[in-house]
């Protein structure tokens, strides 16, 4: 029987996420005790779990993810033809004024606006105006 349950998760390699998810939906069917406290009674990341080991450990896992961080100085649309004529030297006219803050983008979703300087002969940006989570939210619904 064991090696029945192996051969399926060779196979199915999200049969464990599938576990992981089935063992958080009882956990979380269960009433939270109050003594032990939670998201509402002041449990948050950095406090100890109910085994007493710290829950630091479950936040730092998600600091580690790499997401990519791009500034846009602007964008333009034109046909294919002109994609096509394209050549070294060639000046592109984009729709942002110079001057004019970049956005900021963290995988694809505006997060900030900024402008460019240079630190250490490279190019960086100094934050203007960061987009509030409420705003994000807003955003990302609505796309």
């Amino acid at each position: 029987m064991a090696t029945d349950k192996k051969t399926e998760d060779e196979e199915d390699p999200m049969a464990a996420w599938a576990e992981a998810l089935e063992e958080q939906k009882v956990a979380e069917a269960k009433p939270e005790d109050t003594s032990q406290g939670g998201p509402l009674f002041g449990n948050g990341p950095m406090s100890k779990d109910k085994d007493g080991g710290g829950g630091s450990q479950d936040i730092n896992m998600v600091l580690d993810i790499p997401v990519t961080l791009s500034v846009e100085l602007g964008r333009t649309k034109v046909p294919i033809k002109y994609i096509l004529q394209l050549a070294q030297g060639s000046v592109v006219e984009l729709d942002a004024l110079a001057g004019e803050p970049m956005d900021v983008l963290i995988n694809g979703y505006l997060i900030a606006q900024g402008e460019v300087v240079v630190v250490n002969d490279k190019f960086g940006i100094r934050l203007t105006d960061v987009v509030t989570p409420s705003e994000r939210l807003k955003r990302l619904s609505k796309g």
